[in-house]
């Protein structure tokens, strides 16, 4: 009797992902099917951004989040509305995530009024008080000394909140920042300082730019701060990990790092052509580690979505970048008067 043909590798592997696939969304199906639509608001919103830019109905700089969704989707997840939350200029993922109104965000790119800051920030300074949220900052690492200082106000007046302080890898080289590490650590500061490693520091690599090389975590072990690397491509993940970082930081335990291993698919900024790195290595984290298609694979697979299911949402989030983008240009324009204001709180 012929013995039967074992399965080929490929084939083993491809079972294995399919079972890792269906018990991972076994852990929460509706959160998951939250997180995916999330993902999309920001994926579909930044590529219509990328168009706006293209068109010059935003001037000035523009950086985009895409690729990097899962991160900062995953962690504004497990926090709740009463959490600060501060971050560099690629900031309009995050300021979504915030749960602030696409037309708003949109409005503050093209530069005008009905923006979060009447068009006069653009997309690198946009605030929501209401949202807790504590701006995009143009200079490099300025963010995290603030987002401690948020953290210190918070103990100061005895609540349960947590600053969540986001940097990017480029910024880990900022003096300020251990500065910023060594205060919150001494005064057990509720903050956690989200290092989104997207791999490239404007055009240079981590590799090169870091004598620590991919282990920015463990940049907070001569403070006594723990620490742990996240796929940050992973939104399951980055949830798992937020809720970590955050029990620690409510039990009044001082200040958390979390490193998210994250890629950005464009260049460091509209005007940046990346020619820094091959496209077989952009081609290959977009098949292979895409966070939006792996949620979206776990749903389908494990039948807890249908194809019409998710073309329904898509539909659906088209049709709120569509109209944010329409508000940001029907939107008028900020009264030349608005120089004038804005520019002092008597406190």
């Amino acid at each position: 009797m012929a013995k039967a043909p074992s399965k080929t590798k490929a084939a083993k592997k491809s079972a294995a992902k399919k079972g890792a696939a269906a018990k991972r969304a076994n852990i929460n199906v509706d959160q998951l099917k939250e997180d995916y639509r999330m993902m999309l608001l920001i994926r579909r919103f930044e590529e219509k951004a990328g168009q706006l830019y293209g068109m010059g109905l935003i001037g000035g700089f523009c950086h985009l989040y895409i690729g990097q969704e899962a991160v900062v989707t995953g962690i504004q997840g497990e926090a709740t509305g009463d959490d600060g939350v501060i971050t560099s200029y690629r900031d309009h993922g995050h300021m979504l995530a915030c749960g602030m109104d696409p037309r708003g965000v949109m409005a503050e790119l093209t530069g005008r009024i009905g923006g979060y800051s009447k068009g006069k920030g653009g997309s690198m300074h946009m605030f929501s008080k209401e949202k807790n949220f504590f701006g995009g900052h143009g200079i490099v690492g300025a963010q995290v000394p603030i987002g401690t200082g948020v953290a210190f106000a918070y103990k100061y007046r005895g609540e349960k909140r947590v600053s969540f302080a986001y940097v990017g890898d480029g910024a880990m080289n900022q003096g300020q920042v251990y500065e910023s590490f060594n205060m919150a650590a001494l005064w057990d500061l509720p903050v956690i300082f989200v290092i989104e490693n997207n791999q490239y520091a404007m055009g240079t690599s981590a590799d090169r730019h870091s004598a620590s090389g991919q282990r920015l975590h463990d940049r907070g072990l001569a403070y006594g701060i723990p620490g742990r690397e996240v796929d940050g491509m992973d939104v399951v993940a980055v949830r798992d990990a937020a809720r970590e970082a955050i029990e620690h930081c409510r039990a009044g335990k001082g200040p958390y790092i979390l490193e998210m291993k994250t890629y950005r698919y464009r260049g460091h900024s509209m005007s940046d052509p990346a020619k820094y790195r091959t496209k077989d290595e952009v081609n290959e984290m977009r098949q292979q580690h895409d966070p939006i298609e792996n949620v979206r694979k776990i749903l389908l697979d494990g039948g807890y979505a249908s194809e019409e299911d998710l073309k329904a949402v898509d539909k659906d989030i088209k049709a709120i970048v569509a109209d944010s983008a329409d508000f940001s240009q029907t939107s008028p324009e900020p009264d030349p008067s608005e120089l004038w204001t804005d520019i002092l709180v008597d406190a």
